[in-house]
């Protein structure tokens, strides 16, 4: 038995056990997150005897007699003060990483309060975000030092009134405080645990699966196996090609593949039920490359083959244009795996009931509706009947967007009528869930004497894993984004999405193109050198201006300013003895012609406006926007207003957080909602309107892919920008300079939250982050990964433009994906001015954050 002093209280525990376990299931005090029980995250820090230490490494026996400090111990002022130094610095994204933060701040303003940013830095260079890139961070515990220092009290935020304020998020508070519920924190009673058996083999035949002695445990509450699912047993995104889980005599396609499903009391008893299960395989050889997959005689992954999907983009004639020109440039590119390494592990619970055949389930995922949307099928249930509801969502990046648990929890539930929760481990969550594509990438980039652009050939093949997931939409954008934000017409691009053997790979923050544009930024820097003109020039000469056409076709809207991101970072790139410079641009919305609606209820209650919308918010801060732009279609401040995590059922249909589309179609529908509101309100109070609703849609309409038109629409928008990347003597990177086209910064604080993590994200995928894999097992853990810590990041200075006359959402266009896009191609122009290599494969080798691999020299 052990004493621990918990907040002040005296604790006792019977045996030995993490103290995390303790801190979060028997003391209840849920902001002490686990991310990722290996000790690398920081999510779970708490100060013990003062210090910044992770609750999850930490026994309870060596514990006696100390101190352990967690958020809810905080004194009021404390509370106070953080919570109002977070939401003003806009620290706070997802917000699973901020209650270890705070801790870390505590520690350190306990020692001191006028630390330096260094100092700051240092005191968080344990704790991994994912969303903000650290700077905010750093600024909010700057911002609390000043107020503990100065002993300022009744600290009181700005209220929310309209558009273009610095508004601080809307959830704030509890997520400083960890208060507010991820799935992982929920507690229901009765309720009981599941997992998935996973094959240890990339391909393999299940031969037999023997559930018998499992079953017999005690506690086990189910054992099921592909026999068990009442519906379909293929779910997926778009093509319903993944088993929940393989079926005797089908063949694995991936490391991590479920072959059976384990219910029990707890988490304990799972792993041991887990174990007693039988599976018997027949291992095959598998295919770990798109060439060997590609191979006459490899065998299928798929019965439609090993081909995913392929497409060819021409206009004009790229050919003779190229063999017209006076510049050419040819080279080959790669770009890897990566790992979305956000902060909470996949968790869903679900809760059945079969008499009328319902399903309750609480998710962390990227669309409610596409849950909704695979888990009825397998449950062979109507749509309606699953009801979805989004608790906290802990970052997602595009990784969420897939079945990870959701399926798995609702399938048990059905069969044991039991609340049931299902959460990945960390190493489940990097073997399971679809990374970013690598990318094996040829392109031909041809320009004029004077530098302009003339025409681009480009072939890519695309590595998309087990399965489709996302890979077909990512294969397009990649490929219809390839020519660049520019302003010349000859193009032709093939690219190909392999299946293979290796980890599924989908969507992730930048959907494609952050590869394609890696090729084609560089080679325009060789084509700038050839024309004897600078990179800025270059760009400058050919970027896209209102009114011109892109290499699609599309003319470029009024909202166009490009030029206007190359001015803002011209005399700093001109200035700088090691500058890099690229430039980018992402469409916001699906696009291309696929259905792409925003839809929105406000219903007055009590009162008050109540914000309903099955988009999810992951982080991005979807709620605050939607609140601003309902203040500013109303003239109501945020007291009235009240916005509803997504969920199905009671929100309508807003797809699936993606393609930086929800501020713009969600928002539009919001706005329109309001102006229904508005009508009613003339002469009124809100109370006169309890009891209505007020239903707002738009739909972003696009032309389809290869539409006859001389100009097709293939986005409603596009945001444009340019980043510069300027290194230090020693080859380290001093700071990332950002400037962003965003149409209308909604929430300019926001805004400038999603550029700084953007671009820290995919400077670790530009110099240090790995996802290695050794015939499709993946090697890594979170704390190997390569992203990168506070102390080590560079300064991010965000620049915001904006251009944009067009009502349509007050004129915001989708700022999340486009942030990490020019990252990787500007840092690469820099380090070829700094010492002449022209590298091609990320991440980059021989930089002052990596050295050449003795293999590879």
């Amino acid at each position: 038995m052990y004493t621990l002093m918990i907040n002040g209280e005296n604790v006792t525990v019977e045996e030995d056990r993490k103290l995390m376990d303790v801190l979060r299931n028997d003391c209840h005090l849920k902001s002490v997150k686990d991310g990722c029980s290996e000790g690398a995250c920081g999510t779970c820090t708490v100060l013990i005897d003062g210090k910044a230490t992770k609750a999850c490494v930490q026994k309870v026996s060596k514990l006696e007699g100390k101190s352990i400090v967690t958020v809810e111990g905080l004194s009021d002022h404390e509370k106070e003060v953080f919570v109002y130094a977070f939401g003003e610095a806009g620290a706070v994204q997802c917000g699973f990483c901020i209650p270890g933060m705070v801790m870390c701040a505590k520690g350190l303003l306990d020692q001191t309060l006028t630390p330096t940013r260094k100092e700051i830095a240092a005191a968080i260079k344990n704790n991994i975000c994912r969303c903000t890139g650290y700077k905010k961070i750093i600024d909010a515990i700057e911002l609390a030092a000043k107020l503990f220092r100065e002993n300022i009290t009744d600290l009181k935020a700005e209220k929310i009134t309209g558009i273009g304020q610095r508004a601080r998020r809307v959830d704030v508070p509890e997520k400083v405080l960890g208060t507010g519920e991820y799935v992982d924190d929920m507690e229901i009673e009765g309720m009981i645990y599941g997992s998935a058996l996973r094959t240890p083999y990339p391909r393999a035949k299940v031969l037999s699966i023997d559930t018998s002695k499992a079953k017999a445990l005690p506690g086990v509450r189910a054992v099921l196996t592909a026999e068990d699912v009442p519906g379909k047993n293929k779910v997926g995104h778009i093509k319903k090609d993944w088993d929940t889980m393989i079926p005797v005599g089908e063949i694995t396609r991936y490391v991590g593949d479920a072959v059976c499903l384990v219910a029990a009391d707890t988490p304990e008893l799972v792993e041991q039920a887990k174990a007693l299960v039988e599976v018997e395989y027949e291992e095959l050889p598998g295919m770990f490359s798109p060439e060997a997959a590609l191979a006459p005689d490899a065998p299928l992954i798929h019965e439609t083959g090993n081909i995913l999907a392929h497409e060819h983009l021409v206009r004009g004639n790229a050919e003779e244009a190229i063999r017209n020109s006076k510049y050419v440039v040819t080279k080959k590119y790669h770009t890897p795996f990566t790992e979305h390494a956000f902060l909470e592990p996949e968790c869903a619970v679900a809760i059945a009931n079969r008499e009328d055949e319902t399903v309750l389930i609480y998710s962390t995922d990227q669309g409610t509706y596409d849950t909704q949307h695979e888990c009825a099928p397998m449950l062979g249930i109507p749509f309606e009947n699953v009801h979805v509801i989004n608790k906290l969502v802990g970052g997602g990046f595009g990784g969420k967007e897939d079945m990870s648990v959701q399926h798995h929890a609702a399938l048990l539930a059905w069969h044991t009528g039991k609340p049931v929760k299902v959460k990945l481990t960390r190493k489940e969550s990097i073997m399971i869930h679809p990374k970013r594509h690598p990318a094996e990438m040829e392109f031909t980039t041809a320009c004029d004497e004077n530098g302009y652009l003339t025409g681009m050939k480009a072939v890519v093949v695309t590595d998309t894993g087990a399965y489709a997931s996302l890979g077909g939409p990512v294969l397009q954008r990649l490929c219809t984004h390839a020519a660049g934000p520019y302003n010349y017409q000859n193009i032709d691009i093939d690219g190909t999405a392999v299946y293979t053997n290796n980890p599924p790979a989908g969507a992730f923050r930048g959907f494609g193109v952050t590869q394609s544009c890696f090729a084609t930024e560089c080679n325009i820097n060789l084509l700038a050198e050839m024309a004897g003109i600078s990179p800025w020039e270059i760009r400058y000469r050919n970027a896209i201006r209102p009114g011109q056409e892109l290499p699609n076709g599309q003319i470029a809207a009024p909202s166009t300013a490009l030029v206007k991101t190359l001015e803002a970072v011209k005399e700093i790139y001109e200035n700088h003895p090691r500058a890099g410079i690229a430039c980018a641009m992402k469409n916001a919305g699906v696009g291309v012609g696929l259905p792409d609606w925003g839809r929105c209820r406000i219903t007055v209650e009590d009162g008050k406006l109540y914000i309903r919308s099955g988009a999810s918010c992951i982080g991005q801060g979807l709620g605050t926007v939607l609140k601003q732009m309902v203040c500013e279609a109303t003239g109501l401040d945020e007291d009235s207003i009240v916005y509803v995590n997504a969920e199905t059922n009671l929100a309508p249909d807003s797809g699936t957080t993606s393609g930086s589309r929800q501020t713009l179609v969600t928002g539009e529908a919001a706005r329109r909602a309001c102006e229904k509101l508005m009508e009613d309100l003339k002469g009124k109070d809100l109370a006169d309107l309890n009891g209505k609703e007020y239903y707002g849609e738009y739909l972003a309409a696009t032309d389809p892919m290869g539409s006859p038109k001389k100009n097709p629409v293939s986005h409603v928008a596009y945001g444009y920008a340019t980043q510069v990347c300027l290194l230090n003597e020693d080859g380290t990177v001093e700071q990332i300079v950002a400037a962003h086209d965003v149409g209308k910064a909604i929430n300019p604080l926001s805004v400038e939250g999603q550029i700084e993590g953007g671009v820290i994200m995919s400077l670790g995928y530009a110099l240090t982050e790995d996802y290695p894999l050794y015939h499709g097992k993946p090697l890594a853990k979170f704390g190997t990964l390569g992203l990168f810590r506070a102390d080590k990041t560079p300064d991010v200075k965000s620049i915001i433009v904006e251009q944009n006359p067009d009502p349509l959402a007050y004129g915001a266009i989708g700022i999340g994906e486009i942030t990490s896009i020019p990252t990787a191609p500007a840092v690469q122009g820099a380090y070829y001015k700094y010492d002449g290599v022209f590298r091609t494969k990320l991440p980059m080798e021989n930089t002052a954050y990596r050295k050449v691999k003795t293999s590879e020299k």
